[in-house]
């Protein structure tokens, strides 16, 4: 069973410094038929303008994962990490028992895109925590690269949940495919471009949930960018 998410049917908030499209209920938007698939609680797509973000605002229990797909993305937060975060870097952040951070954009002239993915963890009260990672494209070229892992498998960042996080850069004549044990789900995103996904077309900012397959066939059918998750079934799903 695959349903798919289309873009144009997410939650939307829109201020003068950005513009953000919620695949699950998120702030101002609420959806109860859409508040998340499996541990995955969050997938928004932000643009942010040049000097602008998100000022310093805590959390508590959840895994934050920010993927950059345009510009550079300046992160501080009250662990004393400070870094830029560019196309290719994966960031994990584990809130914990409580973490302060900031995310503005680290250009004066240029605007930031990334995807913000929440991922509730598999135990409250862990010890907040930072990590960060490069990818290169030719790693994620025609191929599903781990990206995030529960175990930092293959050099991924490490995530408190039984989810790995996979990215993929595929052209129109590329195919990557991911076997899928029983009882597991997966959610497919596509970033940018266009991909067929066990047949039914997604194009960007569309989304897949995906339960009671064994795999998934990626398609590129126009150059793109997608993040595969492969998750535990939950209740929340």
């Amino acid at each position: 069973m695959i349903a798919i998410r289309r873009a144009n049917d997410r939650g939307v908030a829109e201020f003068d410094w950005l513009q953000s499209r919620h695949t699950f209920s998120f702030g101002g938007y609420y959806d109860p038929a859409h508040m998340g698939f499996g541990p995955l609680r969050v997938i928004n797509e932000d643009r942010v303008v040049p000097g602008a973000g998100f000022p310093p605002h805590g959390h508590r229990d959840m895994e934050i994962i920010s993927y950059v797909l345009a510009g550079a993305l300046a992160h501080k937060d009250s662990l004393g990490t400070g870094s830029v975060i560019r196309p290719g870097d994966v960031q994990r952040m584990s809130a914990g028992t409580g973490i302060s951070h900031s995310e503005y954009n680290d250009s004066a002239s240029e605007p930031v895109h990334f995807l913000q993915i929440w991922i509730v963890p598999a135990e409250r009260g862990l010890p907040p925590g930072y990590e960060q990672r490069h990818f290169p494209a030719e790693t994620r070229a025609g191929r599903l690269r781990l990206i995030a892992s529960p175990d930092g498998a293959e050099d991924s960042v490490t995530v408190h949940q039984d989810v790995r996080v996979y990215a993929a850069l595929l052209a129109a004549d590329q195919r990557a495919s991911l076997s899928l044990q029983d009882g597991r789900i997966a959610w497919v995103q596509v970033a940018r471009g266009e991909v067929a996904v066990n047949g039914q077309r997604l194009a960007a900012g569309d989304g897949a949930a995906v339960g009671g397959e064994t795999a998934l066939v990626l398609d590129g059918a126009r150059e793109a960018e997608v993040l595969v998750f492969d998750m535990p079934h939950l209740p929340s799903s």
